[in-house]
């Protein structure tokens, strides 16, 4: 029965050092790293602590085996299993690997990544890609001619990769801050290509989001696609009660091809910002973690929903959004009314200037005023209507994309389309730095000769009916190293679409000039005497309780004056750094100690003199291994928690 024994021995030693190990690191590792690395310990310590233990150590605990196994023992075990987490943590931190249970039922998706992966490694290589992402080769870069062949290369390759990487080359097509111009221009021309899905595999999803057969809800669906995307299928069909709807019914197994890709971008724009300065500088894990959560969006048709319903469509009698039938609509299935009508550009004539007044004022209040706008109002996605008096109605559609501006970001794009229109280029300069994100090395004057002279030929010229002025802008922004926000991109990409759709209504529309004056109505607009009463009247409500407070806060200040007593403290743990300064302090003080500690044990160590405690054994050589084991715990401390930092 010994190995009976040896076992049971084995495994409450690797439980107890399980236990005891982690707790001078002070921090939490994971059961199977703590039982590993108890095992591998426990096994260990033995023949080590016979190879390197002293002779005269073993004569002198040779009457007391026990405390020999656990002190010295115990002591070397401990601290081999310390090192053997910290190890682990170096090489693969914690969290950087799934548990066995979450790893076991990840892998099915694992499966499907990588051989997502594998597919787009393939388009990579086809297309004289791959050594952009896997090495740091950048041939073509240095010259226009250059950026222009590798732009056409991106584009195909994103065409080839399918729908998350074609939006993603449509949504970096509207950033001329981040790209060159040569891969502006080429990722413009991105199509999705897009076969439709057959009738039975869209039956069966119809089916799953009602929750029953869809003849119970629908007289009639029609089997060929109104329209097929690179997301969703649209259908028309017929409800119960005679009312003509249509069904955008998300693709049979679109969202975990979605999830692969998103997962895939991420590690290559991780990748990239490792390998690439210019990657680094650009944020690109940052951008696809915005766009990740626009995809997703995009794919829960929820969100359209409530697009729909917060959405300012413009004026009333002109322009509107169509129906939802809430009832029947889920995250895969959305039902609209069926708008009945015809493109945009084929209004009747008479009715276009009309119409073009009424897009433009309707988008620009949604930008300035409500918040929530089209980000994408192409012809296609706004169609005109006949009415029985024969002025025509316009109806919004696809609002499952739509950008979002804050009250403060409306705000700053008002003052800075007045402040372009008024000509002062210090304004427009302290308008885009409230809105945009500088660099400490910013050379403010140099900017604010750069945006001087794009004022002067905006003026000079009358505006112009070209809003690419405003790309002009922001790759101003790009050559200080200022960063747009998206939200600015996106504004500026929804005015430019918007831009071909009016001209295509009415050529002579100036819309450059008609933003200018829109946006110098809504400034002036609260000047109105009854909107400045309302709005004293409640900021005075708001400053009323510490205006109340003030008169008692001022005495006290001038009272501690008077008696010398006034101090002024400052919490250096307090503030968005204290969590921050204070692990850093704490690493530091831990390093200190553990280097003043080591320091002191090679010293005693190395003393050639010393009272002894036993044959052979000094006590100076006994303090200087305990003032080591204790230099390696403060060591390994200060090195784990540099890796969690």
């Amino acid at each position: 029965m010994d190995w009976f024994g040896s076992a049971i021995t084995a495994v409450l030693g690797t439980l107890l050092l399980s236990g005891v190990a982690s707790r001078p690191l002070q921090l939490d590792f994971s059961v199977s790293r703590r039982l590993a690395a108890g095992a591998v310990a426990f096994g260990a310590a033995v023949p080590i602590m016979e190879a390197i233990t002293p002779a005269a150590v073993t004569a002198i605990l040779a009457p007391f085996p026990v405390l020999w196994y656990v002190l010295l023992g115990g002591m070397l075990a401990t601290l081999l299993a310390m090192v053997l987490l910290v190890l682990a943590e170096v090489l693969v931190p914690s969290g950087s690997l799934p548990g066995p249970v979450a790893l076991v039922r990840s892998l099915p998706g694992r499966r499907s990544r990588a051989r997502r992966f594998a597919a787009i490694t393939r388009i990579l290589l086809r297309r004289g890609l791959a050594a952009y992402v896997f090495t740091r080769q950048r041939p073509d870069l240095a010259t226009p001619e250059g950026r222009t062949r590798l732009a056409r290369s991106v584009r195909a390759a994103l065409e080839d990769a399918g729908v998350s990487f074609v939006k993603l080359g449509q949504i970096l097509a509207t950033r001329p801050d981040l790209l060159p111009p040569e891969f502006v221009d080429e990722l413009t021309h991105l199509q999705s290509r897009a076969r439709p899905v057959p009738w039975s595999a869209v039956e069966t999803v119809i089916r799953t989001e009602l929750g029953a057969d869809p003849a119970t809800v629908f007289s009639r669906i029609d089997p060929e696609p109104l329209a097929t995307a690179s997301i969703a299928q649209v259908h028309t069909a017929t409800l119960l009660d005679g009312g003509d709807v249509v069904l955008k019914v998300q693709r049979p197994g679109i969202a975990p091809v979605v999830a692969d890709d998103m997962e895939i971008l991420s590690r290559l724009a991780r990748r990239l910002e490792r390998r690439a300065s210019w990657a680094a500088r650009l944020g690109v894990v940052a951008l696809v973690e915005g766009f990740a959560a626009s995809l997703r969006e995009e794919l829960d048709f929820r969100v359209e929903r409530r697009n729909l319903a917060a959405i300012d469509p413009g004026p009333a009698a002109v322009v509107r959004t169509p129906a939802v039938y809430a009832q029947h609509s889920t995250a895969r299935l959305l039902v609209l009314e069926r708008i009945h009508g015809r493109p945009v550009t084929e209004a009747p004539p008479r009715l276009r200037p009309r119409f073009a007044h009424a897009l433009l004022e309707a988008l620009l209040t949604q930008i300035m005023v409500g918040g929530r706008f089209h980000a994408d109002p192409h012809p296609g996605n706004i169609l005109y209507t006949d009415t029985p008096d024969g002025a025509g109605q316009l109806v919004w559609l696809d609002l499952g994309s739509v950008g979002v501006l804050d009250a403060g970001l409306r705000a700053s794009l008002v003052r800075l389309l007045v402040a372009v229109d008024g000509g002062d280029a210090s304004d427009v300069r302290d308008v885009l730095l409230e809105i945009a994100d500088a660099p400490d090395t910013l050379d403010e004057r140099r900017l604010g000769r750069d945006l001087g002279r794009f004022v002067a030929r905006f003026t000079a010229s009358g505006g112009g009916t070209d809003p690419a002025v405003f790309v002009d802008l922001v790759r101003i922004l790009a050559d200080h190293g200022v960063t747009a926000p998206p939200e600015l991109a996106a504004v500026f990409r929804a005015i430019g679409t918007l831009d071909g759709t009016l001209t295509a209504l009415d050529p002579g529309f100036d819309l450059v000039t008609e933003a200018r004056r829109y946006a110098t109505t809504r400034l002036t607009a609260g000047t109105d005497p009854d909107d400045l009463r309302r709005r004293l009247t409640t900021e005075a409500v708001l400053l009323l309780p510490m205006l109340r407070r003030l008169p008692h806060r001022v005495d006290r200040i001038v009272g501690a004056l008077e008696a010398g007593t006034l101090t002024v403290r400052v919490d250096p743990r307090a503030g968005h750094l204290a969590r921050p300064a204070a692990g850093v302090v704490g690493q530091l003080v831990t390093s200190a100690l553990a280097a003043a500690t080591g320091l002191m044990a090679a010293l005693l160590l190395t003393a050639p003199t010393g009272p002894e405690v036993g044959p052979g054994l000094a006590l100076n050589g006994l303090l200087g291994y305990l003032l080591l084991m204790v230099a390696a715990v403060l060591g390994l401390r200060a090195l784990v928690r540099s890796y969690r930092s």
